[in-house]
């Protein structure tokens, strides 16, 4: 069921929060398969130094549906939590998500970083 925000106005509207899963129902696979997406790892990095984001202050490459496709997944595999304030949105990694895989997303950016783009992993180029 999603959360709900009371806001301070005169008719008391309430605000849906977006869903998150249950840190029980988080998996690898789910986690592994929204990684392999060049933009979803590039989201993950930027948000990797720990910062809370507005969806305009991603920097990528794709239309605004696209973007909000690609957080929608990032928040449904566990590796995110998004918040609502008003009319914007604000995406964070969830941190309880190293509870249950220590270091895997730090140790998955790391290696992106030490590859370079369209880099054939593991090809034998001999």
């Amino acid at each position: 069921m999603p959360q709900e925000i009371r806001s301070n106005t005169r008719h008391q509207k309430t605000m849906k929060q977006p869903e998150h899963p249950k840190l029980s129902d988080v998996n690898l696979t789910s986690v592994l398969g929204a990684l392999s997406d060049p933009v979803r790892l590039s989201l993950v990095c930027r948000l990797s130094k720990g910062e809370e984001l507005a969806w305009s202050q991603f920097d990528v490459d794709v239309c605004n549906s696209t973007l909000s496709h690609h957080l929608k997944i990032l928040r449904e595999a566990g590796i995110t939590q998004t918040r609502k304030e008003g009319t914007r949105c604000f995406v964070s990694l969830r941190p309880d998500l190293e509870e249950v895989f220590p270091g895997l997303v730090r140790q998955i950016l790391g290696f992106a970083h030490a590859r370079p783009a369209g880099e054939v992993h593991g090809a034998n180029n001999g």
